[in-house]
């Protein structure tokens, strides 16, 4: 029996970062023309550039997760869906040091997912996306006998709605007391009704402010609105992150607002959420998730410092904070959390 199983996507990520990458707003970038946020990273077209030595990790929201659960000291295993080739045994063999138990689907005709990262040196990147077998599951060739864990943590990806709901249930059956689940934007856009047998499982759901606003059709500024929509739908504990301003978190009685811990520097944002969702939900497994005004804060407060952490290195597993790092370093002792009836 695990302490926590995830399920969901794992990559092979590579980074390169130079000064000659440039983050460019224009009046003409707009979302008609392809550039949503009216920002784009340029480069010069068909100039040869100098970049730094490129670092190879791994990513994607199982094996992230895997890791945050792993150096809380945990008992973990991940379900993942790889391809049959170098890049996906690089995978097992990094997953494998973090002493990680992995249940590998193998696809002999995709290729394991892949990013490229192309980093400024403000931290800013964009990311080129190779999915390949990580999001392809089949009820079929998946082993329901190895979902045998106190905890499932969801990061669906593509993984079809119908077959996360199996998941849910056979992990159940084997004795999963707690699931938790980071709705990727495939689900978040399917809305509400097609989820909510999904959420009405989960004790915990984590998602950003503007995938709440869009999976509750509550204005974006308005917290108790959302929370209160996810009442209807959800029992238990709903983080909404929200970026450089901090998080909010709502556990059906009470709304927790936090900020975020300062940055030394910020390298690479890469796995600030995951770091997020996967901290909080590791610091409520220690205190077996109890949920008071205390528990829910010390998870706030080891999440925040685990996202915190992770943007200071390149890639999205280097960062993570073991249970040691975070409370024996006093830079994390303090966060302000303002707490008010919902």
């Amino acid at each position: 029996m695990y302490d926590v199983i995830t399920i969901g996507t794992a990559t092979r990520d590579v980074f390169l970062k130079s000064e000659l990458f440039k983050a460019v707003k224009d009046s003409h970038f707009d979302k008609k023309s392809g550039f949503p946020t009216g920002e784009a990273e340029c480069f010069p077209l068909g100039a040869k550039l100098e970049v730094e030595k490129p670092v190879f990790t791994v990513g994607g929201g199982a094996t992230n997760a895997a890791v945050a659960f792993a150096r809380f000291h945990f008992n973990t295993a991940t379900v993942i869906r790889i391809g049959n080739d170098v890049e996906g045994e690089g995978i097992v063999d990094e997953l494998k040091k973090e002493e990680i138990k992995t249940f590998d689907i193998r696809d002999s005709k995709e290729g394991t997912g892949y990013s490229t990262i192309l980093l400024d040196t403000h931290g800013e990147r964009t990311v080129l996306v190779y999915r390949g077998a990580s999001g392809n599951f089949k009820e079929d060739e998946i082993s329901f006998d190895a979902f045998k864990g106190d905890v499932l943590y969801i990061v669906p990806g593509t993984i079809p709605f119908n077959l996360v709901e199996k998941v849910i249930d056979e992990s159940i059956k084997r004795g999963c007391r707690f699931i938790a689940i980071n709705p990727s934007k495939y689900y978040v856009e399917a809305g509400a009704e097609k989820l909510k047998n999904i959420l009405s499982k989960s004790l915990v759901v984590i998602l950003n402010r503007e995938e709440a606003s869009t999976l509750t059709g509550v204005n974006f500024d308005d917290e108790k609105g959302i929370f209160r929509a996810f009442d209807a739908l959800h029992k238990g504990i709903v983080v909404m992150t929200d970026g450089f301003r901090g998080v909010f978190v709502s556990d059906g009685e009470r709304i927790y607002k936090a900020g975020v811990f300062k940055e030394k520097h910020r390298i690479d944002r890469t796995g600030a959420g995951d770091a997020f969702g996967s901290g909080f939900v590791a610091a409520m497994m220690s205190n077996g998730f109890e949920i008071n005004e205390k528990n829910v804060s010390y998870a706030i407060r080891y999440a925040s410092a685990n996202a915190t952490s992770v943007v200071e290195y390149i890639g999205s597993q280097s960062g993570i904070l073991t249970r040691e790092q975070f409370e024996g370093d006093d830079r994390w002792s303090a966060l302000t959390i303002n707490v008010s009836s919902l």
